[in-house]
């Protein structure tokens, strides 16, 4: 098996698009019996959400406040799961309740291990 990262992308800045409390609620269940589900599967390895604020740093150096620099799509978290193939891994993200949104996106990319262990 490999490891795959699920990228949630949805918009966690806009007033109006941020969901009640009671929806808040709804959303967090469904998510959590998504990734229960891959845990049951013995395929999560990990993952979290990601904070609001950010910074972009380009190779210029020139740092900007982000990560929102032209949409309001963000990346709200990710997780960490092993998967036969890539297929595999796909087939595991399509299932993310976040994709219930309107407009929101999950992006499954392998994890290539570019370091060598010592």
């Amino acid at each position: 098996m490999e490891d795959y990262l699920i990228l949630m992308r949805l918009d966690i800045l806009t007033k109006e698009a941020q969901p009640s409390p009671e929806q808040l609620q709804v959303y967090m269940k469904q998510y959590q019996e998504w990734v229960n589900g891959i845990v049951a599967k013995k395929k999560f390895k990990g993952g979290t959400a990601l904070s609001t604020e950010g910074k972009v740093i380009q190779s210029n150096h020139i740092i900007t406040d982000g990560p929102f620099v032209e949409t309001k799509e963000s990346l709200a978290g990710f997780i960490i799961i092993q998967a036969e193939s890539f297929e595999d891994a796909v087939s595991i993200a399509k299932d993310c309740p976040i994709l219930m949104g309107e407009g929101n996106s999950v992006e499954v990319r392998k994890i290539m291990n570019i370091h060598k262990e010592e």
